[in-house]
């Protein structure tokens, strides 16, 4: 069978499939111009793009991670609100998405609760 993409489940089911035929046959001492191991890194690649655009997760936002902090670390929203330096009506905007936090507190909100400056800032 030749393929170019996986076009759907069927085809992505298949391919899964063939990979785990095939990784008994293939180790690190296998050459990489064996028959074997040159479609095992075709199909794979082809299984992990398939994967990516039907069954990627995605970046999680501020209000998840917050909300996850917050539970984490066994917080309140009013001791959250106090360790960041912000009203917890503040927070609570941040929280619900109606507001995003400004660079200063976006920092605090980075180091304090180790959150990703990129997540913090939408980019």
């Amino acid at each position: 069978m030749k393929m170019t993409r996986i076009e759907n489940e069927e085809q992505y089911n298949w391919a899964v499939g063939r990979v785990e035929e095939l990784l008994p046959l293939v180790d690190d001492n296998t050459p990489l111009d064996n028959p074997h191991s040159i479609e095992l890194k075709l199909l794979s690649d082809l299984v992990a793009d398939y994967s990516d655009e039907h069954f990627a997760i995605g970046e999680p936002t501020l209000t998840e991670l917050l909300k996850l902090r917050m539970y984490e670390m066994g917080l309140t929203q009013k001791s959250m609100s106090e360790l960041i330096g912000v009203s917890p009506s503040r927070l609570s905007n941040y929280m619900s998405g109606r507001s995003e936090p400004t660079l200063q507190v976006a920092r605090r909100i980075s180091q304090k609760l180790n959150i990703s400056a990129d997540i913090v800032l939408g980019v």
